[in-house]
Parts: structure tokens; C-alpha cells; sequence
């Protein structure tokens, strides 16, 4: 940031001499050395304030004012402040930006204080680090993530360790190889990842230039191997990591205890959730890249938008834990079959059973558990979070009830999926107990509030209450007591934050006032008394409401203690409803709009019968359902067929079949038979890349580089209109180049659509390719899209149709037409028709006879060319009678000749 000329800032006011500055301001910037990075919010009576350069930066991303307060070396240090009641927005709104804060307290008591009130960071809020339910996105999570990479012999392992702090989800990856394709592996896994902080080494440069992440830089023996193995082994409470799948890693453990330490430091206090460790492998998931993952718009549009997309589509989750995990299958489709599968029967139980109406029912008054849990473990959870906790609870018997009846005894249904889920819901009866016992039916927003306390928990609080909430009733008492003791009607006893307890008397009847009132306040139309009763009392009912307010605190806090043994058990109810409610939500749509179980099978093959796009068909009012075949003979499919006839949405259905599928939904579709799947690829639209230096073209061939160099036997690649970023004969080649290696090398199921017609003789030569088409009809100047896809190449572009329809003038359409008809009729001068991909004839004498035996045909071909420029030429509305009748005879000569 740039500093106004002769603005003194934080490092050099503390290098100032400390008699120049205030106390207060040396405790601040001893506080501000210690989080230089970040904005530090001073917490100064009923605001938090920032300072010198923070105070520039809060100003300008927040637009508060700025102003000054005190002098350092003769300049004034610029101050802006926020109230602490309004926190949460200005935090969420810097968070967004990828800002860091460091929230300052007070934590000494200002009456006994004899220098600044003692103040100290109680916790850091970083991008990666979110509990706050006001900060999180609801349906998506924000990870924490740390790299750790070693080199040896030119081998790079690199380790990968992510946290979603708000879930206690931690997960470990480690991958080896040469420096660039570690990189690119590096690439797409924090693409599928998307993590909102990355950590990094001092001295690391991968993650330098990820998409806009905030990246911060911490010592790199944070990153030790043996420091980082020994923390995961105390945060888990295990002697060994085989149970979780981690043996024989070391980058990765290097992350992980960067990772927890980090993630321990901006919390102040231990990480009681996190209680568990999943390792990842390259083969777990179907992978998708970045361009495949927004080609397909799973949870964003191309355009950045949030709908419609497969995500929206499919997101009737009444839940947010619901919400999350659906996202999460769709960006983490497992390769395993069984897991698909199991999927598959659930859905199927419960749409025969008839039970999604109810559990969705019973589902939208549960609330987000799987948060609130974490905020109990890191002692920030709120009453109405408890409230809410406890209220969710209530709902497990009915679930369970639900689920239950959706599998039956002797039907195997004791081992699936569901039968795991309603073991997971078993209600914690300890735990709930507690909640009903405690918590206040309808309890105050904070705890500093009170009301928090349901009567009856705990006998010292109902005690203090009923002094302060008695005194209701003393008051009355006091005051018809007084009314007839002074003989004035219109005295009033009263109470208010400011001046406490009082005796209001109009000045018409202060004559009255007895010789024990002594005058509390003036007003203009009256006087306010105390009397040494009142006085009595209002020390007994204030000390009393202070003390409850005390109370509840102390009992606030025993109470988060006590919910702690119980964190588990409500992670483990949260899982259950997640699934549950994802389950739900996939039988809702699959039964409202007609999708049908897919099979996997161990066999290559994509057999899709009626098969429509999930998004497109509900944008329009008729979709035209379409087949789709790949058997280990057939595995390359060209497509041809007009712009707007339907190519890209007809590839991308099959690949969002394909996805769901092993996501283990329904699909859209009569039927769908689909074998093992490794990865997903698409090169599909023209985009640039101008901020990194990469044309159109540079981009197509970037992703194509891609899915050739990582396309398998057992991959599905979508290529659209590849190769024409670039000259005609250059496209043409490099389309024929690339579509011959994914069918002889990668041999995946592919794809293929183009406007290149000569490669519809692919199939003459290479049996597993076969040509198919979008089906459209011309009438007169306009073309009608049937949509429907059939065997066989195109017959034509109708690409000047399809210019006629987007508005294309018309003269340009003539000129167009007529420079069409010129260029085919010189193709028809050419030298006839061959295989364009077929050898050279290795006979020269027998290419020479070729050529002689086409002359005669390529002068026909060039007087039918005269003919036809001379009839182009001509403009029937703009010709006499006469006129015509000249070109008539003109024309006749021309084709005599």
C-alpha cells in the first residue's frame, strides 16, 4: 500500500521512543508486531479501532470515514472504528476480499485498572479459518489447505493437507513425479479442492499465481516431517496412523502439522472436533479438471453464474449440511461402482416406500448440526445455536421412524446404505437431556443478555431472578404505599438503565414531599426522589441482576464443557443427515421428472437410450431425447451437423449421465448402462486467457495437450470444433492427428464433434469410429433443427441459415451465397475426390494418367461455373421486360457454349 509522504506508520512509531507515545498506544502497537499482515481490531470501549496504515486500508475497503487521533512524531495517526455489535458484516465483507483480522479484547477490568485496560488477541479470522455461521457461505465449505513438497533426485513429492475447520473434515493427499507434472497434478487438485487460504513455505513459489487464493506465507520448519506426523498423532489421540491409511507418507505429514498449528493459533485454544483423517488417493475419485468442472457447469455457469446449473438443479436439501455434501458428490464422484450402487438401492427404497414427503418434511426443521457442533468444540456457539441444537435433536425419532420403513427384515436391507444412516441417527439421550434441561425454550441472542437459562436448571440463578423480576411487584406496592403516605395522586415509582429506581412528583405537588426524599433528578415539568427503602432495594435488585448475568456466564461455560464429550456422536448425526437428506433430495427429482436407475457394469461401454440433458430440458418446452452407444468396438463417435443443431448439448448430456451415474443418482434417460469411468474430459467453446498471455487458440490446444496426454481406455473425452482457432488446412490436420491418437493410443470413449467434413472418412479407415448427426430440414431461406441425433455424417453446415436466423443482413447473405456457389464449383474443377487422408499414390505415371483422364471433366466443370456466376449476378427485381428477355437469350448462348 502507498503511504501518504511523511505519514508515520505502525514500524516506525515503534521505533520511536516510547516517552512519545501514550500507553495505550504502545500496548497497541506491541499487539500489532505480533500480526503485522493483519488488520488488527482494537477493542476500545463499545468499538473497535484501527490504526495508522490498518486504518487507511479498513477505510478505503469498508468506506468508513477516517480520522485522526493523537500525534507520533509530530504527524497525526490516522484512526477509523467500527461498533463491536456490527462486527460479523465489516469481518464478512474484508474475509471476501481475502483479508485477515486479529480480534483485540479487552480482558482486564477497566475499575481496576491503573494503566490501559489488558488487551489481547482472542482470536485470528482468516479466509481458511471460518466458524462464524454470519461469515461461511451456507451450501459450500472454505478448507484450509497446506503444501509440503521434498525433493530427491529430481523426484518432488509433494504432500497436500486440508481442513474445513467448520466441519473438523481433514484430509491428507501426497503424490510424486518430475517438477512439471507434479505441477499440473498440483493444479487440478486445487481446482477440485478449492481452497480458500493456502499456506505456503517461505521459500515455495507453486502456489504463487492459484486463481486469486490468499496465500500466506509461514516459516518453513513449520512444514518438519517428524513434528508434522507427531502433531496429527496428538490431535487424533492415536499411537499409529495405519487405521486412517497414512502409512509410508511424509510431504504430507509436513503439511498436516503446518496446517494444525496454524489452524490452532487463529483459534487460541485446541481443535476438540477434529477427530478423524481421511486419505486420498489419485484412483478415489473420477477426475474432472477445471475446464471439464466448468464446461459441464456442475455448481457455476460458464458466465460465473450460480444457476441454472446441475448443482441448483438437483438442490432440494432442506438442509445446509444436506446442501454441502450434495456439492461434494458432484465434484467427487468415487470411481467405485459399490458406492454408486449402494446409493442407487437407497434411492430406490425411498421412492418405493414413499417416504421423500415426509423425511423432507421432518428434515426442513433441522438445523445445521454439523456447524453448530464445531463452534461448541472452539466455545463460540451461541444460545439460539443450543436452542436449535436442541430443538434438531428432537426430530431423530421420526427420522429414524421414516427411514426404517423404507427396508425391511430378510430383505437385505439390514446391511445398505439406509440401515447405516439409521444407525447414525440414534438420539443422544444424555446429550439432549441436557439441552432440554438447560436451554431457555426461546433463549436471548448472547449470553451477556441473559435469559439463557431455562427455570428450574439451576437454583442460585432462580434465586437472583426472582429478586430482580420481583421487583415488578415491589414497586407497585411502593407506590400506592407512598401515594397515600403523601396524599399526591399522580406520584409515580419508576426505573431506568441511567438513573436507576426513582420517585417522579409534578412540580405542582413537590410541596408534598415528605422530609426523607432526597431529590434525584430535575426535569422540566418535575422531580425524581430517592428514599433510603428505595435505595435499599435498588442495591439489592441491581447487585442481584449483575450476579445472575454473572451466573448464567459461569453456567455457559460449564455447559459448553459438558456438551463436549458429546462432539462425536453429533458429527457422527450429522453425517447421517447429510446423506440422508442428499439421498432425499435425488429421489424428489428423480421421481418428479422421470429419471431412471442407471447400471454400472464391469464391461467398457456407454449405453445411454433417451438419453436429455438435466439443466436444458427444463429451459425449454420440448427436448428431444437422443441415444448414445460406445461398446469396446465402437469408441469414437463423429458428430456433424449444423451450428445450433444440438452437438455440445447432446455431448455434454452424455457426460453429465455418465457423472451422475457414479455420483449414484438417477439419471435423465430410459435407460443407461455404463462401465468403469477414470476420468471425464472436455474441450468444449473458445474462451482466452489474455491476463496469462494465451490466445484463443493457445487455450484450445492447451486442453487438448491435456486430455491427450491423460486420456485412458477407460476415459471419456468430449472434443468439440477442435482445431479451428487456426487456418484451415492447419485445423483440418490437427483435428485428423488428434482424433487418430485417442482412437489408437488413448482408445477412450470419445466424442467428437466437427465442422470438418473430410473427417467423416475416419471410419472408412478405422473401424471404432462411426460418424453420426444433428438432423435439420432447410424450407425455402430458414432451416428447422430436429435435434435428433442419427447415423451417418451431415450432409451440410447450413451455416448461411443459421446467419439468416441470428440477423445477419441480408445482402451479406447474398454476397455469401454467390461466393458459396463460386468456391464449390472450384472445388468441382479439382482433381477428383480422394480419400483426403489416404497415402500419396506411389506410381507417378499413374497419377499422371488421373490428371489427364479429369481435364475434360474440369472444363464442364469451369463452363458451369460462367453459367452459374452469370445467373448469380442477375437481380430479377431490378430488370425490365425487355431486359429480362436479353439475359434470357444471353444466358442461353452461355450454356450452348
Amino acid at each position: 500500500m502507498t503511504t501518504v509522504p511523511k505519514e508515520i506508520n505502525a514500524a516506525a512509531a515503534k521505533k520511536n521512543s516510547a516517552e512519545k507515545l501514550t500507553p495505550m498506544m504502545q500496548q497497541y502497537l506491541g499487539i500489532k508486531e505480533n500480526h503485522p499482515t493483519m488488520l488488527v481490531f482494537y477493542r476500545m470501549g463499545d468499538f473497535y479501532e484501527l490504526f495508522f496504515e490498518d486504518a487507511e486500508k479498513a477505510s478505503r475497503l469498508l468506506g468508513i470515514t477516517l480520522t485522526a487521533r493523537g500525534v507520533a512524531s509530530g504527524n497525526p495517526i490516522k484512526m477509523c472504528g467500527v461498533p463491536f455489535h456490527s462486527l460479523d458484516g465489516y469481518l464478512a465483507k474484508l474475509v471476501k476480499l481475502g483479508e485477515s483480522v486479529a480480534i483485540c479484547e479487552q480482558i482486564g477490568d477497566p475499575a481496576t485498572s491503573k494503566g490501559p485496560v489488558e488487551r489481547k488477541v482472542m482470536r485470528v479470522v482468516t479466509p481458511g479459518t471460518l466458524t462464524d455461521a454470519d461469515l461461511l457461505p451456507e451450501k459450500a465449505e472454505r478448507p484450509l489447505l497446506a503444501m509440503c513438497s521434498i525433493t530427491q533426485r529430481k523426484t518432488v513429492t509433494t504432500g497436500l493437507a486440508w481442513l474445513s475447520l467448520a466441519s473438523g473434515a481433514l484430509k491428507l493427499m501426497e503424490f510424486s513425479g518430475d517438477s512439471g507434472t507434479v505441477a499440473v497434478r498440483l493444479q487440478q487438485e486445487l481446482e477440485r479442492i478449492v481452497p480458500a487460504e493456502i499456506l505456503s513455505g517461505d521459500n515455495g513459489n507453486l502456489f504463487d499465481d492459484y486463481a486469486g487464493t490468499h496465500i500466506n506465507r509461514v516459516p518453513d520448519w513449520h512444514f518438519d516431517v517428524v513434528g508434522g506426523h507427531k502433531a496429527l498423532l496428538d490431535q487424533l489421540g492415536v499411537a499409529t496412523l495405519t487405521g486412517f491409511g497414512a502409512d509410508g507418507l511424509g510431504a504430507a505429514f509436513g503439511a498436516a502439522g503446518a496446517l494444525l498449528r496454524y489452524a490452532q493459533s487463529t483459534q487460541g485454544r485446541g481443535l476438540q472436533h477434529v477427530r478423524s483423517l481421511i486419505t486420498e488417493t489419485e484412483s478415489e475419485f473420477i477426475g474432472l479438471d477445471a475446464a471439464t468442472r466448468r464446461n459441464l457447469e456442475l455448481t457455476e455457469t460458464i458466465r460465473g453464474q450460480e444457476s441454472p446449473t446441475l448443482f441448483s438443479l438437483l438442490d432440494h436439501c432442506r438442509t445446509a449440511m444436506g446442501s454441502r455434501m450434495l456439492r461434494h458428490w458432484l465434484h467427487h464422484a468415487r470411481r467405485d461402482q459399490n458406492v454408486a450402487r449402494a446409493r442407487h438401492e437407497a434411492i430406490a427404497a425411498l421412492a418405493q416406500s414413499e417416504a421423500a414427503g415426509p423425511l423432507a418434511a421432518t428434515l426442513a426443521q433441522v438445523p445445521d448440526i454439523e456447524r453448530i457442533t464445531t463452534r461448541i468444540a472452539l466455545l463460540s456457539a451461541r444460545p439460539r445455536d443450543l436452542a436449535a441444537l436442541r430443538d434438531g435433536l428432537l426430530q431423530l425419532p421420526a427420522l429414524r421412524g421414516d427411514v426404517v420403513r423404507c427396508y425391511g427384515p430378510g430383505q437385505g436391507g439390514e446391511s445398505g446404505l439406509l440401515a447405516a444412516i439409521h444407525g447414525a441417527l440414534a438420539t443422544p439421550t444424555a446429550c439432549l437431556d441436557l439441552l432440554v434441561r438447560a436451554v431457555a425454550q426461546e433463549p436471548a441472542a448472547m449470553v451477556r443478555d441473559g435469559g439463557v437459562f431455562a427455570t428450574g436448571f439451576d437454583a442460585e440463578l432462580d434465586e437472583l431472578r426472582a429478586l430482580s423480576e420481583n421487583a415488578g411487584q415491589f414497586l407497585l406496592d411502593l407506590e400506592t404505599r407512598e401515594r397515600a403516605r403523601t396524599g399526591i395522586a399522580n406520584l409515580r415509582v419508576e426505573y431506568n438503565k441511567v438513573h436507576g429506581f426513582y420517585i417522579e412528583v409534578t412540580h405542582g405537588q413537590t410541596d408534598k414531599v415528605p422530609d426523607d426524599y432526597r431529590r434525584r433528578q430535575t426535569l422540566k415539568n418535575a422531580e425524581r426522589y430517592i428514599t433510603p427503602e428505595l435505595k435499599v432495594f435498588e442495591d439489592k435488585a441491581l447487585s442481584a441482576q449483575d450476579k445472575a448475568l454473572v451466573r448464567e456466564k459461569l453456567l455457559y461455560d460449564l455447559l459448553l464443557a459438558d456438551l463436549a464429550p458429546h462432539i462425536g456422536t453429533l458429527q457422527t448425526i450429522s453425517q447421517g443427515l447429510a446423506q440422508l437428506d442428499t439421498l432425499n433430495a435425488l429421489t424428489e427429482h428423480a421421481q418428479q421428472h422421470n429419471w431412471a436407475a442407471p447400471q454400472l457394469v464391469d464391461e467398457p461401454c456407454i449405453n445411454i437410450v433417451e438419453g436429455r440433458h438435466p439443466v436444458v430440458e427444463k429451459q425449454i418446452e420440448r427436448f428431444i431425447a437422443n441415444d448414445c452407444r460406445f461398446v469396446n468396438e465402437r469408441r469414437l463417435l463423429l458428430i456433424t451437423g449444423p451450428n445450433m443443431g444440438g452437438k455440445s448439448t447432446f455431448m455434454r448430456q452424455v457426460a453429465l449421465i455418465t457423472l451422475l451415474a457414479y455420483v449414484g443418482s438417477y439419471v435423465p434417460a430410459a435407460s443407461a448402462t455404463i462401465g468403469p469411468i477414470d476420468r471425464i474430459f472436455t474441450r468444449i467453446g473458445a474462451t482466452d486467457d489474455l491476463a496469462g498471455g494465451r490466445s484463443t487458440f493457445m487455450v484450445e490446444m492447451t486442453e487438448s495437450a491435456a486430455i491427450l496426454n491423460g486420456a485412458t481406455e477407460h476415459s471419456l473425452v468430449l472434443m468439440d470444433e477442435v482445431g479451428r482457432g487456426t487456418s484451415t488446412f492447419d485445423g483440418l490436420a490437427l483435428a485428423w492427428a488428434i482424433a487418430r491418437h485417442l482412437i489408437d493410443t488413448s482408445r477412450s470413449f470419445t466424442l467428437f464433434a466437427t465442422h470438418y467434413f473430410e473427417l467423416t472418412q475416419l471410419p472408412d479407415s478405422h473401424p471404432s469410429a462411426a460418424n453420426v448427426h444433428l438432423s435439420a430440414v432447410e424450407h425455402k431461406d430458414s432451416i428447422v433443427f430436429l435435434h435428433a441425433v442419427q447415423a451417418g455424417p451431415a450432409s451440410q453446415s447450413y451455416g448461411l441459415q443459421v446467419a439468416q436466423l441470428a440477423g445477419v443482413p441480408q445482402p451479406v447473405i447474398k454476397a455469401a451465397r454467390k461466393h458459396l456457389a463460386r468456391l464449390e464449383a472450384q472445388a468441382l474443377d479439382a482433381t477428383p475426390q480422394r480419400d483426403l487422408f489416404a497415402l500419396p499414390s506411389a506410381d507417378p505415371y499413374a497419377q499422371e494418367e488421373e490428371e489427364e483422364a479429369a481435364a475434360p471433366l474440369a472444363a464442364l466443370n469451369a463452363a458451369q461455373q460462367t453459367l452459374l456466376d452469370a445467373i448469380a449476378d442477375l437481380d430479377p427485381d431490378a430488370l425490365t421486360p425487355r431486359d429480362a428477355l436479353e439475359q434470357l437469350y444471353q444466358l442461353k448462348r452461355l450454356a450452348a457454349a
